[in-house]
């Protein structure tokens, strides 16, 4: 029997829509940091980095509630987008100094209360339109990656606009656009349309009833507890190159989906050959080694072992979130599988990062800030207790995860 193939043209479609999704959000997000810094905004550079896990937090519900139920995923998709372009565009306008940087943090917050349900949408929507999601996912998904690195090498290599505001009005402009674009995709109705609306909808309880599955209970507390030392490198290692005296630094940090790229490639090899919990357990791996380097590297700002780190960021991501996804959309029955992904991205984009942005935003200032002269050593103390965390976690998935992706959850 031959196998199965996705209709023409789908696959390079929503490649398309990947690619605009993570240019919009790699665009800004790196060199927001530097540029509270510049503006004198940076004690509020830990809740830049929580804003988002908050919304993340509150996207499970558009994404049960709305894109299952009411709306076409495709729908849906547009507007946030078109919403959330010209709340971005419209951020740096209202920042006048140090004083200025909550009302600048409700601006990126309300961006982000629109953002933060696409990661979960664009998911859905490229699931539901292709038919070997092991296959042709990667693929797609790697377009996202490349959006990455353009949008990181075209605001700091090209630009050199680390420190100013030109990012959140390309971002903006970019997030029009996807908008516009999405509304073009092919139509993707809601799985659950009709059913009537209740309480356990509402709170995604369809969802949460997966975690009496007890390795899905495992991967989602190690999701979002990984999430944790996570958000001390989205949140400080721009800053940390900064400091190391690398150029460009937001080009510096595209090195890492840089990396994705190659592993987002031959990840199905690797599921064929490691299957679910060994690329899990390679990912969380990398991460610990990561730190690694970056504190050993600190002290003399040992380009080498600082670029290494940052390269085993395709590893890192790719190994954990992306066979992640995977993961829930085959533990997941079909008319939850919207609920699943929002569930993924709260307790990781939502919980997880923003527990850790706190935490790292907390020990930047305990061991960083106040240490001018000699800063790489303080950020040698602050890589430790990252790489120690990530252990830890690594070493409770791999003794509790016993499911493979082979073994989907049923529906009841």
């Amino acid at each position: 029997m031959s196998e199965k193939k996705s209709p023409v043209f789908i696959v390079p479609r929503l490649s398309v829509m990947m690619f605009l999704q993570f240019f919009v959000w790699g665009a800004w997000f790196v060199t927001v940091g530097n540029y509270m810094f510049k503006q004198g905004m940076g004690d509020s550079v830990g809740w830049a980095y929580s804003i988002g896990p908050i919304a993340a937090i509150i996207s499970p519900f558009i994404l049960g509630m709305v894109a299952d139920r009411f709306f076409a995923t495709e729908r849906v998709l547009g507007a946030l987008h078109i919403v959330g372009g010209v709340l971005m565009f419209c951020a740096p306008m209202v920042v006048d100094g140090a004083e200025s940087a909550g009302i600048f943090l409700t601006m990126l917050f309300l961006h982000m209360l629109c953002y933060m349900p696409t990661l979960g949408l664009t998911n859905t929507l490229a699931f539901h339109n292709i038919t070997n999601q092991e296959k042709e996912f990667p693929l797609i998904r790697v377009f996202g990656t490349i959006g990455w690195i353009v949008a990181g090498v075209f605001v700091s290599k090209v630009l050199h606009s680390d420190q100013t505001a030109l990012p959140f009005r390309i971002a903006g402009i970019s997030g029009v656009v996807l908008g516009v674009y999405s509304l073009t995709l092919p139509n993707t109705p809601p799985p659950a349309k009709g059913k009537k609306v209740s309480l356990r909808d509402v709170l995604c309880l369809d969802a949460i009833a997966l975690l009496k599955k007890p390795s899905f209970l495992v991967f989602i507390v190690s999701s979002m507890l990984i999430c944790v030392p996570l958000a001390a490198y989205y949140a400080y290692a721009p800053v940390f190159v900064n400091d190391a005296g690398l150029a460009d630094p937001a080009f510096k940090m595209t090195f890492g989906q840089m990396s994705e790229i190659f592993f987002m490639l031959v990840m199905p090899l690797f599921f064929a050959r490691l299957g679910v919990k060994k690329m899990l357990l390679v990912g969380m791996l990398a991460w610990v080694v990561r730190y690694g380097l970056f504190a050993l590297g600190a002290p003399a700002g040992t380009m080498w072992m600082i670029l290494v780190g940052i390269a085993l960021h395709g590893i890192c991501y790719d190994f954990f979130f992306v066979t992640g996804q995977i993961y829930v959309d085959k533990a997941a029955p079909k008319p939850v599988r919207g609920q699943a992904q929002g569930l993924l991205i709260l307790v990781t984009q939502g919980v997880g990062m923003l527990v850790g942005a706190q935490i790292a935003g907390r020990l930047h200032a305990a061991f960083v800030m106040g240490h001018e002269t000699d800063v790489l050593l303080a950020w040698q103390n602050y890589w430790y207790i990252p790489c120690a965390a990530a252990a830890v976690i690594m070493v409770f998935f791999a003794i509790f995860f016993k499911a493979s992706v082979e073994k989907p959850v049923e529906p009841a």
